[in-house]
């Protein structure tokens, strides 16, 4: 399924001794991340290139095996850029854009996540999970290689903590025995089955849908019936489930998921020869594939009450669980180390107060309730649990296939978007009467600018965008800089700077987050606003 790199890969941090096992006295660690997944090795690189010494304790020695997630979104793809792994991603992945809707043996529409031009990234990549984290894991040995501050240890499992006031003391367990260290910051990144969360005392609260889903990654062989499309069937004509969902990944791999049902013998279904039944009643006999991975999973949407507790912090999975239609797993967690990271960094460099990371909490719980609703909408549009929820679904469906208005109804996994924080008290309230996607709260949209595209010119710190309006070219307000990027629209590559930022205005002036999320905007310069916008987008002030 891999090539040899990425075979090779499943042991990327194998064990090695560290210098803190032969200490008499627990080493102290400014952050300590539990998990080496995705959004763990996210969280380190996003704190590893502040400057910001960060330790991942896994208790494997590698990438796990399987696809696992698979839909990458656009939103995860600009971050992964500003860690400097976003184009080997892009250049690996299936890009795609346009979805199809089935009901039965009918294509009832069709849908395109991204219709307008003028972006880096594409709506979606799909790619195995193995590939993601280790393109993320080769930047962090990069910059491990450069002198900066990533460790990442294999096979030290976390077997216990407690917690202090002001750090965390954690006894780990290795193949030679435990030791223990302590950390100002622990970051639980250690998945849905947390034993951090579990060590703690804490748990979810949420819904388990009545459900089983059956999972099969097959290589097929000169397949001509499948386009790079997401193709989704409910009930569909080859009865192999109440829904069927198609994906193509790299390596001539595609995703098939099953609806199969709650009260099934799960022992039974995942035998080969009863996978590839329904695989066969799908493809039809003459389509040669192989199996390489199978799984059967329920939906679950659940999230901690809160992703802070004191000197602990939750991300990923490990805070937050959604069906995996919609694609909301790896990519709502990515979002999760992006809005940690900067905080956490102002944070331990004295330049933010540490009231700063209760709006970690609240910007990441919202964005976790919103996802949580689209998920349940999804999750009862796919799976209705009452006669007249049936009918209405089906209805819809019919609808849909000659009448736009039924359309938007239709819901089968409304696709991941990022969140914007309208409710943050880290936004200064809107001064610009500006196009909607740009307000207070939102992630910036990417544009073609002369220098190539916008938010690569952003960059990963505080930065003041200005379109049209003369501005310092830096500020200093208590130890944050703030950076200049000034663009003429009328010089602009494209009209869409314009169309994203300005709308009917003639100019504008952006503070924008080091994660890319606009705190404030203006139509014009006005320094001591500006002065008041950062302090408080760095929880310094109201």
């Amino acid at each position: 399924m891999f090539d040899d790199r990425y075979t090779l890969a499943f042991k990327a941090y194998p064990y090695e001794r560290s210098a803190d096992q032969d200490q008499d006295v627990p080493v102290r660690h400014p952050v300590v991340i539990m998990g080496g997944g995705p959004i763990g090795i996210a969280t380190a690189l996003d704190l590893g290139r502040q400057g910001i010494p960060a330790l991942v304790l896994d208790d494997h020695e590698g990438v796990g095996m399987g696809s696992r997630a698979i839909c990458f979104a656009k939103r995860s793809l600009e971050i992964a850029d500003r860690y400097g792994c976003g184009d080997p991603m892009l250049d690996k992945g299936v890009v795609w854009n346009v979805g199809k809707v089935f009901h039965q043996d009918r294509q009832v529409f069709e849908f395109n996540l991204l219709p307008e031009e003028g972006h880096k990234f594409p709506a979606f990549i799909n790619m195995q999970q193995p590939y993601f984290e280790q393109f993320m894991i080769e930047r962090a040995r990069d910059l491990q290689a450069k002198g900066g501050p990533i460790d990442i240890r294999g096979k030290n499992r976390v077997d216990a903590i407690e917690v202090k006031d002001d750090h965390v003391v954690l006894t780990v367990m290795t193949p030679e025995g435990p030791y223990t260290l302590e950390s100002d910051w622990l970051i639980g990144c250690d998945g849905a089955s947390s034993p951090l969360r579990r060590m703690m005392g804490l748990d979810f609260t949420g819904r388990v849908f009545q459900d089983s889903f059956l999972i099969a990654d097959i290589k097929m062989k000169g397949n001509t019936k499948f386009p790079t499309e997401r193709w989704f069937w409910f009930d569909p004509p080859f009865k192999s489930g109440a829904s069927t969902l198609l994906h193509k990944q790299p390596d001539d791999v595609w995703r098939v998921d099953f609806q199969i049902g709650w009260d099934v013998d799960r022992a039974e279904e995942m035998k080969e020869e009863n996978i590839r039944a329904r695989l066969d009643a799908m493809l039809g006999a003459d389509v040669e594939y192989e199996i390489v991975w199978s799984s059967i999973y329920t939906f679950q949407c659940k999230r901690m009450a809160q992703f802070r507790s004191g000197p602990v912090l939750f991300a990923g999975d490990a805070a937050h669980q959604v069906s995996p239609f919609g694609a909301r797993g790896a990519n709502s967690g990515m979002q999760d180390a992006d809005n940690l990271g900067w905080k956490l960094g102002l944070v331990i460099n004295g330049k933010a107060p540490e009231t700063l990371l209760d709006s970690y909490d609240l910007e990441r719980v919202y964005g976790a309730d919103e996802n949580i609703m689209n998920s349940t909408r999804s999750t009862d549009f796919i799976t209705p649990k009452s006669e007249i929820s049936h009918i209405f679904r089906d209805a819809v469906l019919d609808l849909s296939e000659h009448h736009a208005f039924a359309r938007p109804l239709v819901n089968s996994g409304r696709l991941s978007v990022p969140c914007t924080y309208d409710t943050s008290p880290l936004n200064t309230d809107d001064a610009m009467d500006g196009p909607a996607r740009t307000r207070p709260g939102s992630p910036c949209p990417d544009a073609p600018i002369a220098d190539g595209f916008l938010l690569s010119q952003l960059g990963d710190d505080f930065t003041l965008l200005t379109i049209d309006v003369d501005a310092p070219e830096t500020l200093e307000d208590d130890g944050i800089i703030l950076r200049r990027v000034a663009i003429s629209a009328a010089n602009a590559e494209t009209d869409h700077l314009a169309e994203r930022y300005l709308g009917e205005a003639t100019s504008g002036v952006y503070l924008i987050r080091p994660d890319q999320h606009v705190a404030a905007r203006w139509a014009g310069y006005d320094e001591k606003r500006v002065r008041q916008a950062l302090r408080r987008a760095t929880g310094k002030g109201s």
